[in-house]
């Protein structure tokens, strides 16, 4: 019997509010050139025709996600948690109806609406062959200071430290795993790649755009404008 090649599957948490964003909407909501930051994140991964379902995680009674999704065909919805982490897990269970352990999971932030299909493309691509999966990053490009209580310590060696990005995709078996292995450990964890490290697990580093920004604070609006306009 020929082995049929693994699916793709996206996971979106959108369920956070962005509290830093200084804004009395969720930050995935702010309008960007006349559309919310989260219709552009979920065309950007409809348009590279590479998943058979997209996820999208959200609040309870989250009516503007719920409007949003519902413009896009193969989006579907799940619940999500306090914590990002609660978010991915539940979108990685409604998955599971669906996926085989071989396939892979794309997990991509609500308020990275810059990503570029070709990126996207080129992280599928570079993992395909790949146990474990990839994450798109790019390299510090900055002298960075270690800092403590405002003063500098030291200067820290930039050669191998990469920013990392999203789409973080992981063949899907292994990152179930990884994840209710941390259920158990209770570690911090700040993305999906940092949870495959704990279980022992090495993701590939694909080199992606430096302007694949998420949407953190008021001005990352016009830096992600001038990059959409691009």
């Amino acid at each position: 019997m020929t082995k049929q090649n693994p699916k793709n599957w996206a996971i979106v948490p959108a369920a956070g509010v962005g509290s830093r964003m200084q804004h009395e909407k969720p930050k995935q909501y702010l309008m960007l050139q006349d559309k919310p930051v989260l219709h552009h994140v979920l065309q950007k991964l409809s348009d590279t025709k590479l998943f058979d379902r997209i996820v999208l995680v959200l609040a309870a009674n989250d009516e503007h996600g719920e409007r949003i999704a519902k413009q896009f065909p193969n989006v579907q919805l799940a619940l999500g948690g306090e914590l990002r982490f609660d978010s991915v897990y539940s979108g990685m269970q409604l998955l599971s109806k669906y996926a085989q352990n071989d396939d892979f999971v794309f997990v991509h932030d609500a308020a990275r609406p810059c990503v570029t299909c070709e990126d996207i493309i080129k992280l599928h691509r570079a993992i395909a062959n790949d146990p474990v999966g990839g994450i798109l990053a790019y390299p510090v490009r900055d002298t960075l200071k270690l800092v403590n209580q405002h003063k500098i310590e030291r200067t820290v060696d930039r050669t191998q430290l990469w920013h990392a990005l999203t789409p973080q995709a992981f063949r899907f078996g292994k990152l179930l795993q990884a994840l209710q292995i941390n259920m158990q450990t209770k570690r911090s964890i700040t993305d999906e790649a940092s949870c495959m490290e704990q279980v022992g697990l090495q993701p590939k580093i694909i080199q992606g755009r430096s302007d694949n920004i998420k949407i953190t604070y008021p001005e990352d609006l016009k830096i992600a404008e001038e990059a959409l306009c691009e």
